[in-house]
């Protein structure tokens, strides 16, 4: 299973664990990752500066090999204010469902990414992915100097080329199955849903660092479909959702693992950044919604107030159920199992494709 990625990060198996923002990636899961031989990766774009550096030394207690920090690329945010006051008003007839005050003070919308990259730096971080965007070649420089393996996420062959470019060292082919919020920075979402199978090998063709398949990948038969399309590695979420280690919400995991592949929708009812989700009575409420949905990070902090309330009340149809469309395949495994029934699998499906072309007891070809 060695990859020149695997190589590069000096993991045993070309297995990443999603970096999921919002608390599923606890250290324990992160961690366990890592000891399993992948690459357990923190998704700390929400912390505060003070809270990763916290998360990685607590990383660092549970594992002594390699595991990466992500963050989110800032995007300016040219919601006018009306269009606030607006979602904010409309929100209120969800917060008076949950109980919780209306029209609240918006609260900050996104930490600082220059304080959060600097924490990154002075942590020695094995690895720096992001997502959203291009850091600045000033940040991607500092960290190579560094030593930190630098991975970026693009969702078309051109953001691809782009981030080659910028000096990454991978990137992760982000197909339109993957749960989560959709990396696209260079144009239109809508325009940059290609689904995995057929965006892998046409950003394998287009760039020379390792390329990292991710969507729709739970098991070890994806693992072998993204390594015959050309990919270095996997990037797993979902599967890893539904474990004791992951810190998703209970009702969340309860839906990952009742859900099939036709349960989760796209919307930017959440964030204001489209993202891929199981289907929840907030999202169809807001299908309806008359205005424009604040841009990401206003909309996100707009509905922060329910998705907490909704989460204390253990009601998920106000949550937001990031998931990716391989749900039926989900497992509560713990996450060192998960890890080791996908390589298990992939080692024997490479060693039975190998007998596909030829029978040996009659010497016939198939």
């Amino acid at each position: 299973m060695e990859t020149e990625l695997t190589r590069k990060l000096n993991i045993q198996y070309p297995i990443l664990q999603a970096p999921m923002a919002g608390g599923p990636t606890t250290a324990d899961l992160v961690a366990s990752v890592s000891n399993a031989g992948g690459l357990g990766s923190l998704g700390a774009g929400y912390l505060s500066p003070d809270q990763i550096r916290h998360a990685i030394k607590e990383i660092k207690q549970r594992t002594d090999r390699p595991f990466g920090i992500n963050l989110f690329i800032p995007e300016p945010s040219m919601t006018h204010q009306d269009n606030i006051a607006d979602m904010n008003n409309h929100l209120d007839t969800f917060r008076a469902a949950l109980g919780i005050a209306p029209n609240p003070s918006i609260p900050k919308a996104a930490e600082s990414f220059e304080e959060q990259v600097q924490v990154v730096l002075e942590e020695h971080v094995p690895v720096f992915s992001f997502t959203f965007g291009i850091p600045s070649r000033e940040i991607i420089l500092s960290m190579k100097q560094r030593g930190i393996v630098v991975i970026g996420t693009a969702t078309t062959v051109h953001e691809a080329i782009d981030l080659e470019t910028a000096g990454v060292d991978a990137i992760v082919a982000q197909g339109s199955e993957a749960g989560g919020h959709r990396g696209t920075f260079l144009t239109s979402t809508a325009d940059a849903r290609i689904g995995t199978m057929a965006l892998v090998p046409q950003m394998v063709d287009h760039v020379t660092v390792p390329v990292i398949a991710s969507g729709g990948i739970m098991d070890g038969r994806g693992l072998v479909a993204s390594l015959a399309l050309g990919a270095s590695a996997v990037q797993m979420g979902t599967a890893f959702l539904a474990s004791a280690e992951s810190g998703a919400h209970a009702a969340h995991k309860q839906k990952i693992l009742s859900s099939g592949e036709d349960s989760t929708e796209v919307t930017n009812a959440y964030s204001g950044k489209a993202a891929r989700g199981i289907l929840t009575d907030f999202m169809k409420d807001m299908r309806d919604y008359p205005g424009t949905v604040p841009a990401y990070p206003i909309q996100n902090a707009l509905t922060r107030d329910i998705r907490q309330a909704a989460a204390k009340a253990g009601n998920p149809e106000y949550m937001s159920l990031w998931a990716g469309q391989g749900l039926r395949l989900a497992t509560d495994q713990p996450t060192a199992d998960i890890v080791k029934r996908s390589v298990e699998e992939a080692v024997l499906l490479i060693k039975n494709m190998g007998n596909l072309g030829c029978s040996e007891e009659n010497g016939e070809s198939m």
